[in-house]
């Protein structure tokens, strides 16, 4: 029979069955008592059922319940009541019955409350626990619990409920592999498993291969993998706090160093431990070189502001702060035609010249030979010898002097204090080069796109061959001396040295007539001390005007 048909009963007369119960009020009294079945109950006129027909708690095995507002029982296990019949209770108490001690239903006396209903107790299976925490003051087994203190409940085990006890949570152990460690972080001051003392906010690493339970105040930040450490390859670490690593070494705040193969193949950062990056080696055969800056010392510190030269066969790991100048550079291979600007900047015994350099000294290493630029050299430039013909030649300008010359004939390297110089010529000048001059007689109405789009190299010495029954007269500048030259000839110019170029072609009177002329010139060169030739205006007009009359 349900307790919802029980309920339904009306009348004076209720039928209890087994198992179940009731609560009656007595009005007179105001004394509410406990009725149990089985058995038939007559209500009298000045009672009211305030409760049931209910069924009683059963408890099955493994469970158990909590009840709020408990009886209170003597010593014999009985309840016990005040003068008036009323049944004593322990107000604001809870009472947890469990199915060992209640093996046969129980009912509820009036006032009592069930909290928690029947319920399955809590089993903690191995590398398992259950966290638990204090609500009162209570002697657990000897040993003295504070409200608020909290603890572990170890598998595998079935826990018995208290009334001082709550469970919080159930903890299942982390397990660590090969190259694995837990992160713990303490949330109070504890001991650890270990035996040593935490504070709280203190964190720490726990390497042992199997099974970890944290313990109640210890929580479980991550699970940190360990960093495989090869022959190409290393950690770059830095300090987070003054700690002794896992080699012994007391590192400070701020320091960096490398974790190389030689120390250990695998490594799990400390919880002090950053990485910074992971560093491949650097190899150097041997054609090869480089600079670093701010190399290592012995004592493992940085020398900052300094540079050291590294030359191959070699392979290293750049150490914390330390930097490649310029990378990895080849070694300079010279040949006998080629060289290198070099400038010193710092004060050194060059041993190749066995000489002393001083800083902003320059000059020129020639081949053949191979080179390496100690630290105290700066390359500039990398030269090579330029070719000459016997008719070829460049215009050399010395950076000191200023002054400019024409080097004709023989191959040339430019010495640390010459560069090329660019001669510019008038553009008539220019267009005059650029017209083959025997091409230009023969086809003079037909210009081709070549001859427009060819370019002069400034820095070589300006050539022009003159033709039969052609005179170029050129001008020195500097000497202020003129010099007429007559075809078949090949003229060079010098640095100071501008072209004014005749034309003899035309009418055969004229042409004998300047011929004359200019034969005349040079038979009164010989006769001048000074060797220079005045061109006198008069003449000059003369030899304009007949050229552009006849020509």
């Amino acid at each position: 029979m349900s307790s919802k048909n029980l309920s339904a009963q009306m009348g004076p007369i209720y039928r209890i069955p087994p198992y179940y119960y009731l609560h009656v009020l007595d009005q007179n009294t105001s004394v509410t008592r406990l009725e149990i079945g089985p058995k038939k109950f007559f209500k009298q006129d000045n009672e009211t059922i305030v409760f049931g027909p209910d069924q009683m708690i059963t408890l099955a095995p493994r469970h158990y319940c909590v009840v709020e507002n408990p009886v209170v029982k003597n010593e014999n296990g009985q309840a016990q009541f005040d003068k008036n019949g009323q049944v004593k209770l322990s107000y604001g108490s809870l009472d947890v019955r469990l199915e060992q001690d209640y093996k046969e239903p129980f009912p509820l006396y009036p006032g009592e409350v069930l909290n928690q209903a029947p319920t399955r107790l809590k089993y903690a299976g191995a590398n398992s626990a259950l966290r638990l925490k204090a609500v009162l003051d209570f002697d657990d087994n000897g040993e003295q619990r504070k409200a608020g203190d909290e603890w572990l409940f170890e598998g595998p085990g079935t826990y018995t409920p208290r009334k001082e006890v709550s469970v919080e949570e159930h903890i299942s152990a982390t397990v660590i592999g090969t190259n694995q460690a837990v992160k713990l972080t303490a949330k109070k001051e504890l001991i650890d498993r270990t035996g040593q003392r935490r504070v709280a906010g203190e964190s720490w690493l726990v390497k042992q291969v199997g099974a970890y339970l944290p313990l109640a105040y210890e929580m479980v930040v991550s699970t940190e993998n360990a960093y495989v450490v090869t022959d190409k390859r290393a950690l770059h670490l830095r300090a987070l706090k003054t700690f002794i690593d896992d080699f012994g070494q007391t590192r400070n705040n701020g320091d960096e160093w490398l974790i190389t193969k030689e120390q250990t193949e695998t490594h799990i950062l400390n919880v002090y431990e950053q990485l910074v990056a992971i560093i491949d080696m650097k190899t150097l055969n041997s054609r090869q070189y480089c600079v670093i800056l701010n190399p290592f010392s012995a004592d493992g510190k940085n020398q900052f502001g300094k540079r050291k030269l590294v030359v191959g066969e070699k392979s290293f790991f750049l150490q914390p702060n330390e930097q490649m100048e310029k990378g990895i550079q080849d070694v300079f291979i010279l040949c006998g035609d080629e060289g290198v600007v070099v400038k010193c900047i710092e004060s050194f015994q060059d041993e190749i010249d066995n000489v002393i350099r001083v800083p902003g000294e320059q000059w020129v290493v020639r081949g053949p030979r191979e080179y390496i630029p100690p630290v105290q050299v700066e390359v500039l430039q990398k030269r090579k010898a330029i070719p000459l013909d016997e008719n070829e030649g460049i215009y050399v300008r010395n950076l000191i002097t200023g002054r400019v010359r024409a080097v004709i004939g023989n191959p040339y390297m430019l010495t640390q204090d010459e560069e090329l110089w660019e001669k510019e010529l008038p553009v008539g000048i220019e267009e005059f080069l650029r017209r083959d001059s025997l091409f230009e007689k023969s086809t003079r109405t037909t210009a081709t796109s070549s001859s427009q789009t060819t370019k002069r190299e400034k820095s070589k010495v300006v050539t022009y061959r003159v033709p039969q029954n052609q005179a170029v007269q050129v001008y020195d500048y500097k000497a202020k001396t003129p010099r007429i030259i007559f075809g078949p000839e090949l003229v060079m110019l010098g640095p100071d040295e501008h072209f004014t170029y005749i034309n003899l072609s035309g009418s055969l009177i004229v042409s004998l007539l300047s011929l004359v002329f200019l034969s005349i010139l040079l038979v009164l060169r010989r006769f001048v001390t000074n060797k220079r030739i005045f061109f006198p205006s008069i003449f000059a007009l003369i030899l304009c005007f007949f050229l552009r009359r006849y020509i």
